[in-house]
């Protein structure tokens, strides 16, 4: 209950937006997976930073474990998942990072126990190397589900030398 009413209240901050068509669909989409969806844990079990691209003394000094953990919701209609989740989870330097994200995914072999997926996401994430600025992400995501259990990723791409060029992977289980 308390998460249905955490995402109702983000959809009443941005209820500014009323009377524009496609936010008025966007609105009632998310209502959708917030009332009809089912519950997901999520849990980062690694980051690992793109040796091709990053300096040795910086790959030392970085996090690669990004303990944390996130809650959200998803409905999952025919062979296409659609989901609204927050996770926070220990960053590269190891101080903490929030992303709240909507995430579109197309699964295949619906019919089967092991079903691999394929789609992305759009959030907002806040870094301490960017003074917790809210900044806006669109990412690829790539999962393999086994029953309510998913293991997934998503790669941030170059942002610069010794920056950005990360695999993010997270495990979820819906219940």
């Amino acid at each position: 209950m308390r998460t249905k009413l955490y995402f109702l209240t983000l959809l009443i901050f941005f209820s500014p937006f009323r009377g524009n068509a496609f936010w008025e669909e966007t609105k009632a989409h998310f209502k959708q997976i917030i009332c009809r969806g089912q519950n997901e844990l999520y849990v980062p079990v690694n980051t690992w930073h793109n040796r091709l691209t990053y300096d040795h003394d910086k790959i030392d000094e970085y996090n690669e474990r990004p303990w944390g953990i996130g809650i959200g919701r998803v409905l999952t209609k025919e062979n296409h998942r659609y989901s609204l989740g927050v996770m926070e989870f220990q960053d590269s330097h190891n101080d903490i990072e929030p992303i709240f994200a909507y995430k579109w995914q197309r699964v295949w072999r619906t019919d089967k126990t092991f079903r691999p997926t394929l789609g992305w996401m759009a959030g907002i994430t806040m870094r301490s190397d960017y003074d917790y600025i809210p900044l806006p992400a669109i990412l690829p995501v790539l999962g393999i589900d086994i029953g309510s259990f998913s293991f997934e990723s998503t790669y941030v791409p170059s942002l610069g030398k010794n920056n950005g060029n990360v695999l993010f992977s997270w495990v979820q289980w819906r219940f």
